[in-house]
């Protein structure tokens, strides 16, 4: 994984916004059925292209496909792996709507949501991961970028948002899963590029009523059952080729029941992933960059800090955006800082995104000019030049 030796370099979450035919094309469908579709994959080929050179223009350094191919960030499985035909179910119960029902009660009804675990998890996704790779790598064509990362979902991710009515233990159920999504790790991997692991659920699951009455040294239990079923899943894959993405959910709420980061750290450091993603422009989150002074980053790691806000229509400003790059690269040193994003701009397909599409680029630019800010003032100099299209 590329270090930063000479300027601060630019990421973000994974996904991106997607051309208005390929979101009529995919929205309200399972992934197999909009795969069914006759235009989806030359739709989906020319997404990547667009996406990948708007990348590379407005100033990312490591970049990725922008999640086209997936109608959600963790809903895509289900064409992946066998076992998720059972009945749809609504998302499980949080605490959030209990302490602010009026608010909860102007928002849209709560979709049908997912389609249940009804039988054993298989994995027999090859073609459709190596679709992935063969559509980024014919996309890179004529761009320089300094790396490249393809997103896949995490384990307890699954657990999180599709109900299981087949496995007799939680546990049993991860780790069927885990043993399935190892093929499509080990395959980004093997192709070249870095792997993202999407775990949301390792910070937001405090949130589900079923934790309502336990405390945080239940919950650090949680967690290291499900860092060890991602480790489980990344046996033989080394750490220098793996990030990790932690946040509290890309929702715009009042987020008072997130779990504080603090309290997890030390466990989320036990991941075989040499990068941690993690949200750093949450108006709930934003000050934990102290974080790093009481949990010292390990030595090999580096972090991904959201210092872009996925959720709202502002364009944070770059001097703004320099301004929390520096006081992590303080913390932790310079060189282990890749600037980031809090979450994906378009984690699932919608016609009516939280943050239009062209403001999405425009804070992607903002990343990449407050990067050169805050390389100036790191480094006592101006940002060399990268390539961005040849």
């Amino acid at each position: 994984m590329q270090r930063s030796t000479a300027r601060i370099l630019t990421t973000h979450t994974g996904s991106l916004p997607r051309p208005a035919a390929l979101v009529q094309m995919m929205e309200g469908h399972d992934q197999r059925e909009a795969r069914a579709h006759p235009g989806f994959m030359s739709q989906v080929q020319a997404a990547v292209a667009a996406v990948v050179r708007h990348q590379a223009d407005v100033g990312i350094d490591v970049l990725t496909d922008g999640e086209m191919s997936k109608v959600a960030f963790s809903a895509y499985v289900t064409e992946r792996v066998t076992g998720f035909d059972g009945p749809p179910r609504p998302p499980a119960p949080q605490i959030e709507p209990r302490l602010f029902p009026e608010y909860y009660q102007t928002l849209p009804p709560v979709s049908p949501g997912l389609r249940a675990c009804n039988g054993p998890i298989t994995w027999r996704g090859d073609a459709y991961v190596q679709q992935d790779i063969a559509t980024l790598r014919a996309a890179l064509q004529g761009v320089a970028p300094t790396e490249i990362f393809l997103p896949a979902v995490s384990p307890g991710q699954i657990w999180f948002n599709f109900s299981n009515d087949y496995y007799p233990t939680d546990e049993a159920y991860i780790y069927a899963v885990a043993d399935a999504l190892k093929h499509e790790y080990r395959a980004i991997v093997e192709a070249g590029f870095l792997l993202q692991i999407d775990s949301p659920e390792l910070a937001m699951s405090w949130n589900r009523a079923e934790f309502a009455e336990q405390t945080f040294e239940d919950y650090r239990q949680f967690v290291a059952r499900h860092i060890a079923a991602i480790n489980y899943a990344l046996e033989g894959i080394p750490p220098d080729r793996v990030r990790l993405h932690l946040c509290w959910g890309n929702g715009e709420r009042p987020h008072v029941r997130d779990c504080p980061i603090a309290e997890i750290i030390d466990i989320i450091y036990t991941v075989h992933a040499e990068a941690l993603s993690f949200e750093g422009a949450n108006p709930r989150h934003a000050h934990e960059w102290k974080i790093f002074q009481d949990h010292p980053l390990p030595a090999g790691k580096l972090i991904i800090p959201g210092v872009i806000d996925s959720l709202t229509n502002v364009v944070e400003h770059p001097e703004l955006v320099a301004e929390r790059i520096v006081r992590y690269a303080e913390l932790v040193g310079k060189e282990n800082v890749i600037a980031g994003t809090d979450c994906g701009f378009s984690t699932g397909v919608r016609a009516q995104p939280r943050v239009h599409p062209t403001v999405a680029w425009a804070k992607l630019q903002a990343l990449a000019e407050g990067a050169q800010l805050a390389t100036q003032q790191l480094w006592g100099q101006a940002a060399p030049a990268r390539p961005r299209i040849v």
